[in-house]
């Protein structure tokens, strides 16, 4: 289920970390379901526990998992609050991201193409 490359320059945890995220948008891991404990996932990855202790804080300090004392950490809820905050976040991001790439010879008709293929992508996760 999780893929890391030990050989990368990218740090373990953030590799973790940015893996989590994407199991969750795509729905993979859905909202409330507990994520594998930090000793068995780093069994199971053959790591460091303080390494998946550091991605797991990463992800509740950004509002995709939570944790109950003695029962482990679960993935969290959508708020309306906090995802309007990083909506806002992410498509400054994004501006600054799609700018570069019209900048560097990317089309017009290139992202638009993207866009609708990750949204058709989403669409038809979210159906199974």
């Amino acid at each position: 289920m999780i893929n890391l490359d030990l050989k990368s320059r990218v740090p373990i945890y953030e590799q973790l970390v940015d893996k989590v995220k994407q199991l969750i948008i795509q729905g993979v891991i859905k909202p409330d379901e507990k994520l594998p404990s930090v000793r068995s996932l780093a069994q199971e990855l053959t790591i460091n526990p303080n390494t998946i202790q550091k991605a797991y804080r990463e992800l509740e300090r950004e509002g995709y998992i939570y944790s109950l004392p003695g029962k482990g950490s679960f993935v969290g809820r959508v708020e309306g609050h906090e995802n309007e905050r990083k909506i806002e976040s992410l498509t400054r991001d994004f501006e600054q991201v799609t700018s570069e790439l019209l900048y560097l010879g990317a089309s017009k008709g290139k992202l638009i193409n993207l866009i609708e293929d990750l949204e058709k992508e989403r669409g038809e996760e979210n159906e199974s």
